[in-house]
């Protein structure tokens, strides 16, 4: 009997080892979630810097718009086929020109794209 109460005093110690050993592994991943920066202050000209790529970037999206707008207006379509497209998708006149211009007048390519 002796023999047997060795045995279970020493898998004793080993269990709370074990589940020690798992707790410190979340207390390790807690650090890393915790761990604290210092703010860094930024600079004027960084700011500076990155709100004129930001409005250099609008002013060039505006420009493409406005040039895409312009070829658009050059298409010629139909009246007839603006009519059929409004009555058959319940689209507005607007979307319905714009779809049409986009496919340079082609109603079969603009009502495929509109049902897709």
């Amino acid at each position: 009997m002796a023999v047997e109460f060795d045995e279970n005093t020493s898998n004793d110690d080993q269990k709370p080892q074990k589940k020690v050993a798992k707790h410190d592994s979340g207390a390790a991943d807690l650090e890393k979630v915790t761990d604290y920066v210092e703010e860094k202050e930024i600079s004027s000209q960084d700011i500076i810097g990155a709100m004129s790529l930001i409005g250099d970037k609008h002013s060039k999206e505006t420009a493409e718009k406005a040039a895409r707008q312009k070829e658009l207006a050059k298409v010629i379509i139909k009246k007839e086929d603006v009519e059929l497209i409004m009555h058959e998708m319940e689209i507005s006149r607007n979307l319905a020109e714009l779809k049409l211009r986009e496919h340079y007048g082609n109603i079969v390519e603009a009502l495929t794209e509109l049902t897709n």
